[in-house]
């Protein structure tokens, strides 16, 4: 009998102890939870953006980087500041896998170049890869290629940069032109595109930057101030073109151009974006920090923001 009370009572200290520890566990989960909701700060409006971009995993998640740090809008309704951060992101982009992972240059809020860094939790911490050239750049646009994670570019003070190691080590390629946005290929690692400000439309490069050539004239000739490729499809593209007279979309990878009747309240678009888990939603961002919706591949737009 003696032997019987002591097993039930040591089961019933184990099982204390137990629940102890599950406790404990339990509320430092969810003060995890609760440190990561207090980092998303509410916010009330977008001011200068320089970069666009739908969450992987989660098409409920809209990043937008600007000059004064990274936003996330959810649902299409509510706003936050990432973390409270206020640098500038003058070039973000993100990874085409991992749903929290970016990379962004510009400048800190105290001044000077950020070189390239990267976060892997959202955009709420920052680490620095590398500073591309002895002084820091900050790349004014950039891109991660979707096809080769490892492959990014960077553009700073008329060079394109490149790496294949993850943004460690650069080679530069003097470009004759300005350029105000780099867009990666899905699938090809081999093709990058790029706009300017010098009215040649888009350019193409079939050697991951070295050699240019003019991708259509029906956009050449004009100014180019957005392309975004469906991630699931590399044929289907949107831009928003001078010549076309605004949003226009390609089906042949961008040699033929069908004009969309859509004003955006006669607002220019300055970033366009797909949902890799959806492309048949796309998000624009206005020079006067408008976000549109489309779920129809771009043919009709909706104003969410």
């Amino acid at each position: 009998m003696n032997k019987k009370y002591l097993i039930i009572g040591l089961v019933l200290i184990f099982g204390t102890f137990a629940v102890i520890l599950l406790n404990r566990f339990s509320v430092k989960s969810q003060d995890s939870n609760l440190s990561a909701v207090k980092n998303l700060i509410p916010a009330q409006e977008i001011t200068h953006g320089h970069g666009l971009a739908v969450d992987n995993m989660d098409p409920t998640k809209l990043y937008i980087a600007t000059h004064h740090g990274l936003f996330l809008l959810k649902d299409d309704k509510d706003l936050f500041s990432v973390g409270g951060n206020k640098d500038d992101y003058m070039g973000f982009s993100p990874h085409p896998d991992s749903a929290n992972t970016f990379f962004s240059s510009g400048h800190p809020e105290a001044g000077g170049n950020l070189g390239l860094q990267k976060s892997e939790d959202g955009g709420f911490t920052w680490k620095n890869i590398s500073d591309v050239e002895n002084a820091p750049v900050d790349f004014h646009a950039m891109a991660v290629s979707p096809a080769n994670p490892d492959l990014i570019y960077g553009s700073y003070q008329g060079n394109l940069y490149k790496s294949n190691d993850g943004g460690k080590d650069w080679d530069k390629f003097p470009t004759k032109f300005l350029i105000t946005s780099i867009v990666a290929d899905p699938t090809d690692e081999k093709i990058v595109y790029a706009l300017t400000p010098q009215g040649q439309g888009i350019l193409m490069s079939r050697d991951q930057g070295k050699n240019w050539e003019e991708l259509s004239t029906e956009v050449s000739g004009g100014i180019v101030s957005s392309l975004a490729i469906n991630p699931n499809d590399n044929k289907q593209m949107l831009t928003f073109s001078e010549k076309l007279g605004g949003l226009g979309a390609s089906n042949d990878k961008g040699i033929t151009w069908n004009k969309i009747d859509e004003k955006f309240n006669g607002e220019e678009v300055l970033f366009l974006a797909f949902s890799k888990p959806n492309p048949n939603t796309v998000y624009s961002l206005t020079h006067l920090n408008s976000i549109y919706k489309s779920i129809d591949k771009g043919l009709n737009w909706k104003k969410i923001r």
